[in-house]
């Protein structure tokens, strides 16, 4: 077996590790570095100025300088491609394009598009875990340009993700698949199983309009019952809309925390809710809340309705339909939270994770340059 021992972790550029602002990837980031560092691999993690985390060793976090990229949450489908001056992502990559000959693998974790452009100009392989769905006309050509190139090079973390990406559908009904599946994973040793709840709600998550607060919100009001905010507050006009527009809502709102104090709170809740307006491309948040024991209310959208078993770790109720949610509030009691856990163990663990990781690593080094699909050698960028 050939499984790589040097791994370059590029990280997400749009919010320094620790911070919150790159949601649900800096914990997956952290989590794999510190599992494979454990299994004696050598990792190191370039990411922004001012990351920080106290589950990695002291000098495996690398930090750049420069300004960070727009959410592309918040930009237009066709957006043009811009770069900040002076640019994190490029700032990033050049620091990787010096430091490659160090590594076997370089492993990306932004959803850039100069991250993905730039993998036709490095010599060590450079494999991209996907952390959104189809967000934008450019990012879209290159992802489908390394998928004929480099087959095998990109990871998503579900059947919903995948399918938002319009040339991974046309590959998928040909009979082929561009990307390889890589479901997150977490250390259920950080997560305390709590048997019972104490009746209140919860949402974890950035506050930004794609997660669908509102819809929490409302249904606060709905049905009496007080709702604990966890996440990174992205967006403070949307969060001052949301408190003025539902005032009878007991909204109680903590900020980002670490992942112990974090599943301390989240564990005693009844349940947690997800409302995504978007497609999430996995939701780490729910596998968080299943392992403390906490069933998890969510809508028909994206990753998170592949993660809960409907009826039995939760409920999975049309999108946009908060009537639909305050009928799975009520049904809470019916659902025995330890299968809430067992789903984690059986499914989500961190070596489960890691095993898979390995799995797709090792056949990217066995075959640094595949021979390319037909259609590969077309000019996607211009």
């Amino acid at each position: 077996m050939i499984c790589p021992r040097r791994f370059l972790f590029v990280s997400t550029p749009v919010g320094p590790l620790g911070s919150g602002g790159g949601g649900g990837v800096e914990l997956n980031l952290v989590n794999l570095a510190r599992s494979l560092l454990e299994r004696r691999a050598e990792v190191c993690v370039l990411a922004p100025e001012g990351s920080h985390s106290a589950d990695l060793p002291e000098g495996v976090i690398e930090t750049v300088t420069g300004l960070p990229p727009p959410y592309a949450q918040s930009q237009r489908r066709d957006q043009p491609v811009c770069l900040s001056t002076p640019s994190l992502v490029a700032n990033l990559w050049q620091r990787a394009a010096q430091l490659q000959d160090q590594f076997e693998l370089i492993v990306n974790w932004s959803y850039d598009w100069l991250s993905f452009y730039l993998t036709d100009f490095f010599r060590t392989p450079v494999v991209h875990i996907v952390s959104m769905g189809s967000l934008s006309d450019a990012v879209d050509l290159a992802l489908e340009h390394i998928a004929y190139r480099y087959p095998g090079r990109l990871a998503v973390h579900s059947r919903a993700q995948a399918q938002t990406f319009a040339f991974a559908r046309a590959q998928m009904a040909a009979g082929r698949d561009p990307f390889v599946y890589l479901p997150c994973g977490v250390d259920l040793s950080r997560y305390d199983f709590v048997p019972e709840g104490n009746g209140a709600l919860c949402w974890v998550g950035r506050i930004a309009p794609e997660k669908g607060l509102e819809d929490c919100a409302a249904l606060a009001e709905k049905t009496g019952r007080p709702v604990l905010l966890l996440g990174h507050l992205q967006d403070p006009a949307y969060w001052q809309q949301i408190q003025k527009r539902y005032p009878r809502a007991q909204l109680d709102y903590r900020g980002f925390l670490p992942t112990s104090q974090m599943q301390q709170l989240l564990g005693q809740c009844s349940a947690l809710i997800m409302t995504p307006k978007w497609v999430e491309a996995f939701g780490l948040v729910a596998v968080e809340a299943l392992a403390c024991g906490v069933p998890v209310i969510t809508y028909r959208r994206g990753g998170p309705a592949e993660i809960v078993s409907d009826g039995e770790t939760g409920w999975v109720v049309e999108p946009d339909d908060v009537a639909a949610l305050a009928r799975a509030v009520e049904r809470l009691d019916s659902l025995d939270r330890s299968r809430c856990r067992h789903q984690v163990e059986q499914h989500y663990s961190l070596p489960a994770m890691t095993e898979r990781f390995l799995a797709w690593s090792e056949q990217i080094v066995r075959n640094p340059i595949p021979a390319a699909r037909e259609g590969g050698d077309r000019q996607w960028y211009y």
